[in-house]
């Protein structure tokens, strides 16, 4: 006898209640995975739950979780396997951005940076790991094209995406034989919130948070033998200076 049991994937997104994460999720659900969303905030990830939940009902997880705590990040892989039973993928999106001079940098913002973009993503892999080990699953970094790209301001910015970038592929080396995958996707200019810009109808002309969801979808269709590793991606028609 057969087994006709469909197995319905699973994926974490960090920092999923808004921008790039938000639209990674909303591809993933529309495409059949359920889809664990993380926010500092409980409330943000509730309203963020129930928008995706209207695409597929149940399709997306909220959970309230600080990527700076290893234990937070734990919490959150517990909270999905005792769900779902499985985790496939992981997007570590979750980050920040303190584009200031050097001299006007606090050491605060510093630090936030760093624990957020770089050891955010370190406490994710290690507490995602053995889960992904199972499922012979993806691991999939948001960097940016901040992480090759060094410019005015981004002191803590640029430190933290060279890092994460550099971070990606010894862990793309590490875990392949595995069976893991890992990736980085490193975009440009992003229509989201990010650096407290409010986006608008004057953003059409950058890459749009759905727009890295497909990119997320294509990687994970990818043939097994095959691994894109590193992804640079800009908008294909910026505003001329």
């Amino acid at each position: 006898m057969s087994d006709n049991t469909t197995i319905i994937r699973t994926a974490l997104v960090t920092g999923g209640s808004k921008g790039i994460g938000y639209g990674v999720a909303e591809v993933l659900i529309k495409e059949g995975i359920r889809v664990a969303i993380t926010s500092r905030s409980k409330e943000a990830a509730e309203a963020a739950a129930a928008e995706l939940n209207k695409i597929k009902a149940g399709y997306a997880l909220p959970l309230e979780s600080d990527v700076r705590s290893f234990a937070s990040q734990q919490n959150a892989v517990n909270t999905v396997l005792q769900t779902w039973g499985r985790l496939d993928y992981v997007i570590a999106n979750a980050g920040v951005g303190h584009l200031v001079p050097f001299e006007k940098l606090s050491t605060e913002q510093w630090q936030e940076t760093i624990d957020i973009n770089l050891t955010g993503v370190f406490f994710t892999a290690k507490a995602t790991l053995e889960a992904l080990k199972s499922s012979k699953g993806y691991f999939i970094t948001i960097a940016s094209l901040a992480g090759a790209n060094f410019f005015d301001k981004g002191t803590a910015y640029n430190a933290s995406k060279f890092g994460l970038v550099g971070f990606t592929q010894a862990l793309m080396l590490d875990l392949r034989q595995e069976g893991i995958k890992v990736s980085t996707i490193m975009p440009g200019s992003v229509a989201t919130h990010f650096n407290n810009h409010t986006p608008s109808e004057k953003d059409a002309w950058k890459i749009q948070p759905e727009d890295i969801g497909q990119i997320v979808s294509d990687l994970i269709k990818m043939p097994a033998r095959t691994l894109p590793s590193k992804i640079e991606v800009r908008p294909s028609m910026p505003p001329t200076k």
